[in-house]
């Protein structure tokens, strides 16, 4: 049985979410536990990847499991996995369902604060200047009208296109801070950091909104702004073809 698994996080003690080599990342935390639990190892693929520090509300795994889940595995793994990892669900799905290149959208969000609140240290960027909310909301608003995020895309991505639709894009004030909510059928690495980042120079008046534009036609991530800092960064939800799950 092809099962998605899936698994919320708090990243911040973890060097990313795909495993590699002498670092903890969440799919060896959960690779560990499996092991530990079923006495078998279980190979995991990923749906989306997150940096080191990067946070999840929702994320998954896909797993070929070839014994029956017993009913209580939800506790049991949780009890085994720290504090900042926690397995939602096993989900059964069809044979030839696959976790990355099944869904549909993918939904992020960045989350910035510009009052000192020590609660929101390791989950939102400390801001602390001036913006122009008007003017992130229009750059925000600008992003729809593109495709191609080439400049948004860190060097070495990888990758054979650079087009992505943007279906979400906008700011919001909600609870004392401010948020960026995007939503794409798929992103580039480092993309959603590097909007927020460039859009923020545009709030804070450093650059035009023409110059912004500019950026984006560019295509060239030189031009770009990436210093923002992963730990503000959410990936809150993935949306998979309802007729790929089993119940």
């Amino acid at each position: 049985m092809r099962y998605f698994i899936e698994v919320s996080y708090k990243g911040t003690n973890y060097a990313g979410f795909q495993v590699q080599k002498n670092a903890v990342t969440i799919q060896s935390e959960i690779e560990r536990v499996l092991f530990i639990y079923f006495k078998v190892h279980i190979k995991l693929t990923g749906s989306s990847r997150t940096d080191a520090g990067v946070h999840a509300l929702q994320n998954f795994f896909q797993a070929d499991i070839d014994f029956i889940i017993p009913l209580r595995i939800l506790y049991n793994l949780n009890a085994l996995l720290p504090a900042d990892i926690s397995i939602k669900a096993f989900h059964p799905v069809k044979k030839d369902a696959h976790a990355r290149f099944d869904a549909l959208s993918r939904a992020y969000c960045y989350y910035i604060y510009a009052d000192k609140n020590p609660f929101w240290i390791d989950t939102a960027w400390f801001y602390p200047y001036k913006l122009d909310f008007n003017c992130v909301q229009d750059a925000a608003n600008l992003l729809l009208e593109y495709t191609d995020f080439t400049s948004f895309a860190k060097r070495n991505s990888q990758v054979h296109t650079y087009n992505c639709t943007l279906t979400q894009s906008e700011w919001r004030y909600e609870n004392g801070q401010l948020i960026y909510y995007v939503r794409s059928n798929r992103f580039l690495r480092g993309m959603v950091r590097g909007l927020v980042g460039t859009m923020l120079q545009v709030g804070r008046g450093s650059i035009t909104l023409q110059q912004f534009v500019e950026i984006i036609e560019a295509k060239d991530c030189r031009k770009a702004n990436f210093a923002t800092p992963p730990h503000g960064l959410f990936l809150k939800a993935l949306e998979y073809p309802i007729n790929i799950f089993l119940t």
